[in-house]
This record gives C-alpha cells, structure tokens and sequence, in this order.
C-alpha cells in the first residue's frame, strides 16, 4: 500500500522505481519487521509482566521447565500484527494470495490469542478444549481451502518432487487436502514451541525458503526453466514470507535462551498456518515436509508416543513427547537441543532447495 504511494512519484525520483520489484519491497519488508520487532520487543515484554501474563509450566513436564513459570508469553501479540502491517505497507494489496495469507494469518492469531487468553489472564489452565481449539482451526483452514479452489487461476494439481511427469489432479478434493497442510503446520509448529527459540528459529529458515519458492514460481520463465509449477501471481507472497522471517528474527532476540518472552499459541498457530498457505499456493506442498522437517519430527514423535503408549498398555518410546524433552531428560542443555535442531532445520532447508534441479 506504501509502496504504491512512492512509487506514484518515481518519474519525478528515478530512484522509486526501485519499489516495482518484488526483490526490493521483500528485502524492505523483512528489515522492516524485524527493527520494529526489535524496537517494540522490550515495551512488550514490560506490558505483558505487567499484566502478569505468564507462561504455565504443566506439573508432567520436565522439572528443569519450573525456572520458566511466570515468564512473559503472547509474545505473537507483538509478531502478528507487524507481519500484518508490514505486509500491507510493501506488498500489493490487489494480489489474491496475499489477502487470503491475511486472513490464514489473523483468523489462527485469533484462535491462539483465545487460548492464551483463557490460560494467562483467565487462569484456566486448560485453556481452549481440544475438540472446539481444532473446530476452529478447520473452519479457518476450510474457509482457505474454499477460497483458493473457487479462485480461477488456482491449479489443483499436486506437484512431486522428482517426479516432474507425475502431477495428480486432486480436483475437489484438494480442498482437504488443503486443511489438512494448513491445519497440520499449525499445530506441528505449536507442538515445537516448547523451549526456547526452538520454534523460532526453524520459523525464519523455513519461511525464508519459502521466500525462494514463491519469488521463483511467480516468475515464468524461471519457473519454466526450473520445471515447477508457474503460479502466476505468487511473487508477491516473497514479501509476506520476509516480513515474516524479519518478524521472527527480531522476535528470536528476546526468544533465544534464557528467553525473556514466549510467543504462545497467538504466534505459533499462525506462523504455522501461514506456513502451510504459502506452501499449498507456491505448490511446493510435498517439499514442505523437507523444509519443516523439524516441524514434522516433532509431530510424528507426538504420534508415535501416543499410539505406542495406548497399545502396549503404559510403555513409551521416549522418555518425554515432544522429542526435544527427549533430548533434554537425556542430559542434553536446553541450548544444545534448540542449536542443533536449527542445524538440522538449514540443512533439510538447504536440501529441500535442491530439488528445484532435482527434477
């Protein structure tokens, strides 16, 4: 939107014309988000301890975990809404994809910023029932879904990588399918946000790939060159995806160990969502997998734990689910788990972009 009043003035300032290219509106909207993060960060956190919005550290969980009770969250009341604001400033409110990343965005805020609220200032513990928490979720999620099928320009063929011959049209059905990557990114990322930047940080590399992959399927010939789907359009969400990483490495700040604020349920619910939008838009769904690897590891070993427990009447397969607590009741240092599995995240980062040879 800015961007659209400079830019009306680049015959008189040669060098507006700059504000035209995707490149330059995503590298200002990623600085943008994180200086304002950064600015804002320790306002918030004094609000938020002054509000005594705290973090609840379950009596199950590891003992380490007690030194974090009373900790400042609903550090995503900070990062959403200058995602939000930084991405109608620099991107082009005219793109369909972006308003409907806006509403993925807001619409999983408002369900985490519930549940926070019930948990922090209403002291219920419990927060969001499980059953209405996920009702949500997939009311959202249909709605996106609905929406991006209705679109005229939308292709509802899946695209695998490797196999640049086979492209199944799910027709219909890729509107589930389509709830099914956004709400599970959401929650997979929420399951992950259990130490210390350890959400955070595979956050910025995953949504920095995906800065890649839109930037790349938005434009035809590359896309053509590379033989990925050409979405046309998909450009503009490279400023969303910087505006986000911004967000989240001015966030990491005061996130990264020992975190002074957490980003609860009103950040993770939404970066995940986004995630996934981006994803199902770009066609890159299946390399999602790849590029929240970290993500997708925390889930299944949630999954895993589960179903082993329930069938062998009591066992487990790890000493603590998610698998960070894992690691952490091994005797690994809270850090040590969080910086490792960032290297694990930029690897399968680094990987999941080589597929776009690999085809």
């Amino acid at each position: 939107m800015l961007y659209k009043l400079i830019y009306m003035f680049h015959t008189e300032i040669s060098w507006f014309n700059v504000f035209r290219y995707i490149t330059f509106r995503t590298i200002v909207s990623t600085l943008f988000s994180m200086i304002i993060v950064l600015l804002l960060g320790r306002w918030m956190i004094n609000k938020l301890r002054k509000k005594q919005i705290g973090q609840y550290i379950r009596e199950d969980g590891p003992p380490n975990h007690k030194s974090k009770e009373g900790t400042p969250t609903m550090g995503g009341c900070l990062i959403i809404p200058v995602i939000l604001i930084s991405t109608l400033l620099w991107a082009d409110f005219k793109n369909f994809y972006i308003w409907i990343l806006l509403f993925v965005i807001s619409s999983f805020g408002f369900i985490g910023f519930i549940d926070d609220y019930l948990k922090t200032i209403k002291k219920n513990n419990r927060g969001l029932s499980i059953k209405l928490k996920f009702g949500l979720q997939l009311i959202a999620g249909s709605i996106a879904g609905i929406m991006l099928y209705s679109y005229h320009g939308f292709n509802t063929q899946l695209n695998l990588p490797f196999f640049k011959m086979i492209s199944p049209d799910l027709g219909i059905f890729y509107i589930p399918f389509i709830v099914f990557i956004i709400v599970g990114a959401s929650n997979a990322v929420n399951l992950t946000d259990g130490l210390d930047g350890l959400a955070t940080g595979p956050s910025i590399v995953a949504f920095s790939s995906y800065l890649v992959f839109s930037y790349l399927a938005g434009h035809v010939k590359i896309a053509n060159y590379l033989q990925i789907p050409y979405v046309a359009g998909a450009g503009e969400l490279s400023v969303i995806c910087g505006a986000t990483a911004g967000a989240c490495l001015g966030f990491l700040w005061f996130n990264s160990y020992p975190a002074e604020v957490f980003m609860g349920d009103v950040g993770s619910l939404p970066l995940g969502a986004a995630l996934g939008s981006v994803a199902v838009i770009t066609k890159q769904e299946i390399v999602l997998l790849m590029v929240g690897g970290i993500f997708v590891f925390e889930t299944l070993s949630v999954i895993f734990q589960v179903l082993y427990f329930r069938i062998t009447g009591g066992q487990r397969i790890f000493r603590m689910a998610p698998i960070h607590h894992h690691f952490e009741l091994k005797g690994w240092p809270e850090s040590k788990v969080t910086v490792r599995f960032w290297i694990i995240s930029i690897i399968l980062a680094l990987i999941s972009l080589s597929t776009l040879k690999l085809r």
